[in-house]
């Protein structure tokens, strides 16, 4: 096994939800750590790296047993309790000495300033066909700044690094809203 160290940077905001809404606030609120970090689960990335890896290997022409053999090896069934997953993807958080310098300014018992330096919130409404506001459609979701990277770290087969790499580049799309534009990256492996 092989460590790989990966940089997920957001080029647009980005909404990585976390399944639960605030009455009155917010109807999507982002994940954070119990010091108000934003991160991005390593599972959900690995749902997201599965479909890519799917994709990439049909691009370069691979059948669909070779695909489904392929994935299953470097990633376990999707669908099974079983997997001997060969393939470790760590949270994506932000870098530790970010995060130790934002801590020191603004303390370790103020969770809700952290998070409200790192993203903003949204309004959403749907618009009818005469151009106005649809009623009950005003929606908040928080989302996490764009500019901001977050570090994963990675582990693969040795033998399997260089498809790897193929398949993080691939990847330029993560979290909720996507077809609004939310959640554009860029993955660099460092």
């Amino acid at each position: 096994m092989t460590k790989m160290n990966v940089r997920m940077t957001l080029l647009s905001d980005a909404i990585f939800g976390n399944g639960s809404s605030i009455p009155g606030g917010e109807d999507i609120s982002v994940l954070c750590d119990g010091f108000g970090f934003p991160y991005f689960k390593g599972g959900t990335f690995k749902g997201i790296f599965r479909e890519e890896l799917e994709r990439y290997l049909e691009l370069c022409g691979k059948g669909t047993s070779d695909i489904r053999e392929t994935v299953a090896r470097l990633l376990g069934i999707a669908s099974s309790d079983d997997n001997c997953d060969q393939m470790i993807f760590s949270d994506f958080t932000i870098a530790p000495d970010v995060t130790k310098i934002i801590l020191e300014e603004v303390g370790i018992d103020r969770p809700e300033v952290v998070t409200d330096i790192l993203t903003n919130v949204r309004t959403f409404t749907e618009i009818e066909e005469n151009g106005i506001a649809a009623k009950g459609t005003l929606r908040r979701a928080r989302c996490v700044n764009e500019g901001i990277s977050f570090y994963s770290l990675l582990s693969c087969p040795e033998e399997e690094k260089k498809l790897v790499t193929e398949v993080l580049g691939m990847i330029k799309w993560v979290g909720s809203m996507r077809n609004r534009g939310f959640g554009k990256i860029r993955i660099t492996v460092l």
